[in-house]
């Protein structure tokens, strides 16, 4: 199993039993350690370029989804998991790399993320298995085109005209960090929310076929 960010910092159990009736969930791949310390020496140096103000995801957060779930019976778990494990069997093992900065929203930017390359039409087809397995369970398939990325910030409502004015010239300077991701399992994680913000916990992990 590849060391993930959270596995060296103070969080729940990923091997913890869900407890309640039901969870907010989705699958991912999960980074390795050294590529959130990258990105987050990244968002400081945004930061530094006056984007300090963006509700910036915690570095032991950034994780590439696949698919969100959303609240989840825990009834529906088991086959959820079932789906899973047959649905990553056929993929092999790929290496993705960090890309260049970018933003969702146009002229008037909503989120700031970081583009991933190298193998991206094996991941797009992992993406494709997971999300046709899971609408086979009854999740709706989302209505956007799946893009490989990973979120470093949102930008609240508040600060939006701010943000428009800023952020443009603060990607333009700011280069991104090197870093490869070894794909090589897709994790079930839960996220609970909290007033500090949300804490995710690894449910299940699915080896890819050609692991």
């Amino acid at each position: 199993m590849q060391h993930a960010c959270w596995d060296s910092l103070s969080v729940p159990d990923p091997s913890a039993e869900l407890k309640t009736d039901s969870s907010r969930l989705f699958v991912a791949i999960e980074l390795p350690g050294e590529v959130c310390e990258a990105l987050s020496r990244l968002q400081h140096e945004l930061q530094r370029r006056g984007l300090e103000k963006l509700r910036w995801v915690r570095p032991e957060g950034i994780h590439l989804t696949l698919k969100f779930l959303g609240a989840t019976s825990v009834e529906k778990v088991p086959a959820i998991e079932d789906a899973l494990e047959e649905a990553v069997e056929g993929a092999t093992a790929h290496d993705l790399t960090l890309g260049k900065l970018g933003t969702f929203g146009g002229s008037r930017p909503r989120v700031v993320w970081v583009d991933l390359t190298g193998e991206v039409d094996a991941v797009r087809r992992l993406q494709e298995s997971v999300e046709s397995a899971m609408n086979g369970l009854g999740f709706e398939r989302e209505a956007r085109v799946w893009s490989a990325h990973v979120t470093l910030a949102r930008v609240r409502p508040e600060t939006a005209r701010e943000a428009a004015s800023r952020i443009p010239g603060a990607i333009t300077v700011v280069q991104s960090p090197a870093g490869v991701i070894p794909v090589r399992e897709v994790s079930l994680m839960r996220s609970t929310l909290r007033p500090s913000g949300a804490v995710y916990e690894r449910v299940a992990v699915f080896q890819l076929g050609g692991t």
